[in-house]
Order: C-alpha cells, then structure tokens, then sequence
C-alpha cells in the first residue's frame, strides 16, 4: 500500500480535485463561477514553461541525433502513424453514431439569438497561419505552436549541418531542455487546486446543459473516449513495444491522461508525456520529436469529437448522414483535427472548417451549436489526444530502434536489480 500511495499520490490528488470541483461547481454555481481564475493560473503557468520547452525539446533532438536521415526517419514514422490513427478513431466514431442516434427526430433549434457568422480565412491564409508567421517575437505564444514547431524543425537541421552534436548549440539545446522540465515539475505541484477551480468553474457554466439538449451526445462520447482508450491503446502499445508493452503503457498512463483531461490541453500536457516516456525507456531522440508534434498534429479525440459534431448538426437540421457525407466528413476531420493547435477548445479552428463544408446555409445557427458542444467534450477529447502521443511514441520507437527496444530496457532493468540484489545479500553475510 505504501508503495502504490508513492506511486499514485499526485494522480489521486489530480482526480480528488477534479472530482471537488464538479461536486461543489454542481451544488453551488453561484459562487464556483468566481472559481476559474485558480485553473487558469495553473495553465498560465504551463503555457509559459512549455512554448519555449517545445522549441528547445524538438530543436534539440534533432540536432543532437547521429545523422539528418534518423531525423527525418523519426518524424516520417511519427506523421504516418498520426493520420493512421486520427482516421481509425474518426471511423469508429461513425460507426457508433450510426448504431446510436444522438439527436431524436423532433429536435427544434431556436435561431432568435445566434447573430451572423463573420467572413472566414481563404484556403492561402489558413496554411500561411498554420505554419508560418511575419515576425520571431510571433513564434513565441502558445497560439502559435505550429509556427513555432516548423522554426523549430528547421533551427535543429541547421545546427546538424554544422556539426550536430559536437556544436556548443546543441550542447546548451539539450541542458536547456532539461531545466526547463524541472521547473515544471515545481509547477505541477499546483495541479490539483488548478483543476479544482478549472472544473468548479466549467460545471457551473454548463450544468443545464448536461442533462439538456446535449445530455445523449456527451455520453455517447464521453464512453466511448474511455473505451477507446482502453481498447485501442493497449493495441497500438503492444505493436509498438511488443510483448510487455501492455502492462508498461497502463503503469505510465494514468498520469497524462489526468493532466491533459484536467487542463484541456495538449500543449500543457507535453512535459507529463515527456516524464513518462523517459521512464518507460523511450528514446529522447524520439519522444523529444513524437510528443512536441503530437501536441499539435496528434488529435485522434479531436477527431471523433469533428465526426459527433457533424452527426450531431446533422440530426438537428433533419439531414441524413449518409455514406457519401460520412467519407467526406471522416477526410475532413482527420485533416482538422492534424491541423488543430494545442490549446483548450482547439480555438474554434476545427468547427469552423466543419460548419464552412457542411452548413455553409446555417452558419450562425450551426457554428455556436458545434463551438458549445466543442466545449463539453473538450476534457476527454483532449485526454485521448494527449495520453495517445505517449501511446505512439511506442510504435514511432519501434520502426526506429527496432522491435525489441522495450524488452532489452526490462530486461536490463530486471539485470540492475538482481545485481543490486546480490551485493546486498553479500553485504548481509
């Protein structure tokens, strides 16, 4: 018992507060409204530590890998697997809301209070934005996670060219990198009283809505988050680290799926992910590469949540969700979501796009529905998104280092400790 508390105590204080906090949110709205600013410093904080984490992280690996090919390996494995993955949760999704219907037939919206959608960003602007911006001092702010990722990917490639891992750059990349992680750990000390106020707040806000209108969608999804965690990750765990994996992957987990469903965000999830993929034996090479990315391009809950939503609009407007919508629907929200930063709610970036496609008619009824909906699903979603980029750091390991990398660490872990166990009996004779 001693050792599990060692273990679990800050998860069990993380889920303690969560739980405080939809308890006294639902019993005394009035005054958990006033609540928020606790949660929000909490994430104030992590945003500050981990735009500039996520420059030196990435930058860092690559310029400290043996070679430019292994760079461009690790990052080839690592975007196939997001799309691979961001397309089987989109489809599974469809699949559940074709089984069950999430709106009845008689649904009626009221249109008295939505005002008009304003003119959206043309196809050039939105790839300009997402991966480029006109000023450096722009790259620094958590809105700018993609920018910053590129600028990122191309500074650790120029450090290569120059020498790699012998520069003094790529020596101060990697010691910045892991100060940086220790000062998050003081942070996420706060967590708990963080996520108190953060859900205290949220449940007061949309308590109605919970057993409301949207009561039927939320727990379609919310189920089925947790199902596919524990179905599909134990899947892409054991092909990524091969037999052991499964067991491995569920001791790390707990701990970023409880951040990231606590704070509803990627971006601040990054340094949990970065602590368990060290203890699970994960190259830095690669998670330093994987988890970075991932915060951003790595949205397979973000995914389900695009497909519910146009299921959702779709049952509301009377319309069929039919095979030929469903295709489109599924390419488009694999796309969206890839193309999602890593901040709460996702900006709007992903319902906009959605609403653009398929309600271009009922824009300013469809977009705040899709924006409310985006809210309340955003906690599980975003556990999905965040505890998956642990998850794919297996596999991404695994066509790097080879299929056996997890069984060489247990089994030199298993070496370590019956040496430590032989000279400790030594020492007793």
């Amino acid at each position: 018992m001693k050792k599990i508390l060692k273990t679990y105590s800050f998860i069990i204080c993380m889920l303690l507060g969560i739980g405080a906090g939809c308890i006294v949110g639902w019993l005394f709205p009035e005054v958990s409204g006033n609540l928020e600013p606790l949660g929000t410093v909490f994430t104030n904080l992590m945003f500050c530590v981990v735009v500039p984490m996520v420059f030196c992280s990435i930058s860092s690996a690559i310029a400290n890998m043996k070679s430019a090919q292994r760079a461009g390996k690790v990052m080839g494995v690592t975007l196939a697997t997001f799309f691979i993955t961001a397309a089987i949760a989109a489809i599974l999704m469809y699949v559940v809301v074709r089984v069950f219907p999430i709106v009845s037939g008689d649904y009626q919206v009221d249109t008295s209070e939505l005002g008009e959608v304003g003119a959206t960003l043309g196809l050039a602007d939105l790839i300009i934005n997402f991966f480029t911006k006109p000023d450096f001092i722009d790259l620094w702010s958590r809105k700018a996670i993609l920018p910053l990722i590129v600028a990122a990917i191309l500074f650790g490639f120029g450090v290569q060219m120059s020498g790699g891992p012998e520069t003094k750059t790529a020596q101060m990349l990697e010691d910045l990198t892991g100060c940086i992680m220790k000062t998050v750990k003081i942070i996420t000390y706060y967590a708990p009283i963080g996520f108190f106020g953060f859900f205290a707040s949220l449940v007061a806000t949309y308590g109605p809505e919970l057993i409301g209108d949207y009561g039927r969608t939320l727990v379609v999804y919310y189920v089925l988050c947790f199902a596919y965690m524990f179905a599909f990750f134990p899947i892409y765990a054991r092909i990524g680290g091969g037999k052991g994996a499964v067991k491995v992957m569920f001791k790390h987990l707990l701990k970023p799926a409880a951040v990231s469903f606590g704070t509803c965000s990627s971006v601040a999830t990054i340094p949990t992910n970065m602590e368990a993929a060290e203890e699970t034996g994960i190259n830095k090479e690669v998670s330093n590469i994987v988890l970075p990315l991932g915060a951003t391009m790595h949205m397979d809950g973000s995914s389900m949540s695009a497909i519910i939503k146009v299921a959702f609009l779709f049952g509301i407007f009377g319309q069929d969700f039919t095979t030929g919508r469903a295709i489109l629907a599924i390419f488009v929200a694999v796309l969206s979501s890839v193309a999602m930063s890593g901040i709460p709610g996702g900006g709007g970036t992903g319902e906009l796009a959605l609403c653009t496609i398929f309600f271009p008619e009922q824009m300013a009824v469809a977009y705040p529905l899709a924006l409310a909906l985006g809210n309340l699903v955003d906690p599980p979603a975003t556990m999905v998104n965040s505890a998956g980029d642990y998850v794919v750091s297996y596999i991404v390991e695994r066509f790097v280092d080879g299929k056996d990398w997890l069984q060489k660490k247990l089994h030199g872990e298993k070496a370590a400790a019956e040496a430590t166990k032989a000279v400790e009996e030594k020492k007793a004779e």
